[in-house]
């Protein structure tokens, strides 16, 4: 028995392996080169090789396991016009088929160097066939393991959810485009919570003494997040933590700042979940001061959207020192009837944060402002 995974972290389907306690060969198909619009498929492939039964029973599980299949024919040759029409149809068509299957290659298996190649080729190849899904899918995994990589560039995430919502616009009907931006989206639009098991999984395992495989990337609030068919806001008493701008600015950008909407699925532009990624400024080896308080984030309140809340605490790592990423998600739902809303968010964060490793730690704001498209 052999199974296939559409998934994006492949180091998250060996945790749940472990936890379940599989034992036989998944493959992952990150960039779906199956072409399949939805899953689970299971199919009984006999030992010559031919598919015997699609969406198969138990009853005929059973009976396909006690039966010897014969040997097919060879495939019938093709006659002399038959392959010159071939053969012209490559010649029209075998450029661009192996440039896409280059880049995908390069996208799929290269080192970083290579990794990034195949994200140009696959731009250039995206201008040249702006309709193609496929194509738009592929370039936004390409983006995506990009920036889980050590050579993450800034925009990454946000090309990855772009390109996939392009795709899906190109066709709805596509389940495993839709998934994987449900999966980074608001919880408007999530069918479940997609990995909530994480938590439970590790425990079991460690209960059982063993040690849990390690994730490259932690999921995150979003993928933990369960659905939630109507939107709610925080009962909160909020006050801006610095109401007349007092506080001096990162000028030195000691800390930058990343913003990345992730809009629902349905094509109402009604909800969005907003991915707001705070990281030490590796150009000035700058780092978080754990020793003083946390991460402070306050958002205005934009017009014609809710906001779920407007203020957010991120707590420190543990150590004096840490460099680690800082993230606050958070939801907008656009208000009822509303035909004109503010098309951006403002807001900043307040923080602690030391330049270089004997730098001087200093109490910064940084003001930012989020596009939330149309």
């Amino acid at each position: 028995m052999v199974g296939i995974i559409q998934e994006q972290h492949a180091d998250r389907c060996r945790l749940f392996m472990q936890w379940k306690g599989m034992d036989w060969p998944i493959l992952v198909d990150s960039f779906n080169r199956l072409q399949v619009a939805a899953v689970p498929i299971t199919l009984l492939i006999d030992e010559h090789g031919v598919i015997r039964k699609t969406r198969p029973r138990s009853d005929d599980l059973d009976a396909f396991l006690k039966t010897d299949y014969p040997r097919p024919q060879a495939a019938v040759a093709l006659t002399p016009t038959m392959e010159w029409i071939r053969r012209g149809l490559m010649r029209v068509v075998s450029g661009d088929v192996e440039k896409k299957a280059l880049a995908l290659d390069l996208a799929e298996w290269g080192d970083a160097a290579q990794l990034s190649r195949g994200i140009e080729m696959l731009r250039a190849l995206r201008s040249e066939f702006p309709e193609d899904g496929w194509l738009r899918f592929r370039l936004g995994v390409a983006h995506r393991r990009r920036y889980d990589s050590p050579g993450r560039r800034d925009g990454d995430f946000a090309e990855a959810i772009g390109n996939w919502g392009k795709a899906l616009a190109i066709d709805p009907n596509q389940y495993i485009w839709r998934r994987r931006i449900q999966q980074y989206g608001p919880r408007l639009d999530k069918p479940y919570a997609f990995y909530d098991w994480v938590p439970g999984a590790r425990k079991a395992i460690v209960q059982r003494g063993e040690t849990p495989v390690s994730l490259v990337v932690e999921p995150g609030g979003a993928e933990f997040a369960k659905p939630m068919k109507r939107f709610s806001a925080t009962v909160e008493d909020a006050s801006a933590p610095d109401p007349q701008a007092r506080v001096t600015r990162d000028s030195e950008r000691l800390i930058q700042i990343e913003s990345v909407v992730v809009p629902s699925t349905k094509g109402d532009a009604a909800a969005a979940r907003l991915h707001l990624i705070l990281r030490p400024n590796r150009a000035v080896k700058a780092h978080w001061n754990n020793e003083a308080d946390g991460v402070v984030v306050w958002l205005y309140q934009p017009k014609g959207w809710k906001l779920g809340r407007q203020r957010f605490e991120i707590p420190n790592d543990s150590g004096e020192t840490s460099d680690k990423p800082r993230t606050v998600e958070f939801e907008l739902k656009l208000e009822r009837d509303v035909k004109a809303a503010a098309a951006q968010l403002t807001g900043y964060a307040l923080y602690y944060a030391c330049e270089d490793v004997d730098g001087v730690c200093v109490f910064r704001r940084q003001d930012f402002k989020v596009e939330l498209g149309k």
